[in-house]
Formats: structure tokens, sequence, C-alpha cells
């Protein structure tokens, strides 16, 4: 599979401390994962090493790990499968299609506003369509924070 890399930046008047709550706690993920699939949520504990589900309401996802995790800094996950009706497939080629691949959070303050910036692996034959989910998400974000 070819990957691509989608990569985007929002400007958020709101502290790191605020958009780290936006993008792990359950109350305000839910709202802006939607923007890539109704009904996402996830499944996990956000600690370095733990697993990650990210769920829709069909019973299908992405399975990964916490690579890191620095509060209000930097969070990143590495995909390690899919689930699909609510079973975890590591095995097949649609799997091994997303594994190694990345999602990337990177939160940086800088004289009073707040820059977050992402990076996710996507396949060619999605790039556009998460990279215009993306954009959505992170107006998402921005309007949560800066309630």
């Amino acid at each position: 599979m070819e990957t691509q890399i989608i990569k985007k930046s929002i400007e958020i008047n709101a502290p790191a401390a605020k958009i780290w709550d936006v993008l792990l706690l359950d109350q305000y993920n839910r709202i802006w994962f939607a923007e890539f699939s109704p009904g996402t949520f996830a499944d996990t504990d956000w600690q370095e090493g733990s697993k990650v589900v990210f769920k829709d309401d069909s019973g299908s996802g992405i399975i990964g790990t916490i690579v890191a995790n620095q509060f209000g800094k930097l969070l990143s996950v590495e995909y390690t499968g899919i689930l699909k009706a609510d079973a975890e497939d590591y095995a097949s080629k649609e799997a091994q299609q997303v594994k190694g691949g990345r999602e990337i959070y990177r939160v940086a303050e800088n004289n009073g506003a707040t820059q977050l910036e992402i990076e996710a692996d996507m396949g060619a034959e999605m790039y556009e369509m998460m990279a215009g989910a993306w954009d959505q998400a992170l107006l998402k974000i921005k309007d949560l924070a800066e309630a």
C-alpha cells in the first residue's frame, strides 16, 4: 500500500492542558471523532504502551498502541490492526496495510495561543476523504477547547 502523510495544524486560543483534555477525555473526543465515523470512541487508558481501540457504531475501527503520551505536548499512536464486526484482526491483508501506521499530535503554546499539529499515515485511496475529515475534526477540537 502506498502511504501518504496527512499533516494539518490549527491555532487554538486555549491553554495546552485544555486542548489535551479535548484530545483524550471521552466527553470531548467522541464529539470530534464523529467527523471520521459516527459513534466513534476510544477504548484505552492513554498510558504509554497501552492498547487503544478506536471503534464506531458499526463495530469497525482501528487498533493501536500508545507509543508516547507526554502531557500537553505529544501523543503518538502506532496502528497494529483493525476491528471488523467487533472482532480484532491483525493478520488480514487490510490489517497488514495499516500496521505500523502512525497518528501523532503535537501541542505547543506560543504567545498566548496554542498550536495543534497532527500527522496521520493514510493509504492513498483514503487520503482525500480523511484529509477533509481532519479539517472538520480540527475545527471541532478548536471549538471545544475555546468554549
